[in-house]
């Protein structure tokens, strides 16, 4: 039995937790919604989805690389975010989550800014970092400022 792109999945053995990304698309459990999150790997020689952590409501979930994952959240009001490694949101977001609907957020992390779009295509970031490329061009345009001003300084100050 062959499944097209446009047919459901078949249905998994055992149920699906809240919290636990799934790689393909899952019915939510009763009180839950599903969120279905897109990442991409972003301009950097390791992917974003493998050096940051995605969270909601501060808790980890689990998802292991690039590409489509689909996660039962409980319903209500959360907060979704990516973050690096130490901590440090990258992007942030928030969801109102309905019971039995599906939510789309795709983060996208570019060369400049770093955001996070809904199923329709808008822009709801609510915190989006620079990049890691913009934040390391800054910090160089100011050591360089700096290193350039203590060097002027020390060759003005020399008999």
């Amino acid at each position: 039995m062959s499944y097209l792109p446009s047919q459901p999945y078949p249905p998994m053995p055992g149920g699906v937790s809240p919290l636990i990304a799934y790689p393909h698309p899952i019915a939510p459990p009763p009180g839950c919604g599903v969120l279905v999150v897109s990442v991409n790997r972003g301009p950097y020689l390791v992917p974003v989805p493998v050096t940051s952590r995605f969270k909601i409501d501060r808790q980890v979930v689990a998802i292991p690389g690039e590409g489509t994952w689909h996660v039962a959240v409980p319903a209500g009001s959360r907060d979704v975010r990516y973050t690096d490694f130490m901590g440090v949101p990258l992007v942030t977001t928030t969801l109102a989550v309905q019971p039995g609907a599906v939510h789309h957020l795709a983060f996208r992390f570019g060369g400049w800014r770093n955001r996070v779009h809904d199923g329709y295509g808008t822009d709801v970031t609510r915190f989006g970092l620079w990049s890691n490329y913009s934040v390391m061009l800054v910090l160089l345009a100011v050591l360089g400022v700096v290193c350039c001003g203590a060097f002027g300084v020390a060759m003005g100050t020399t008999p």
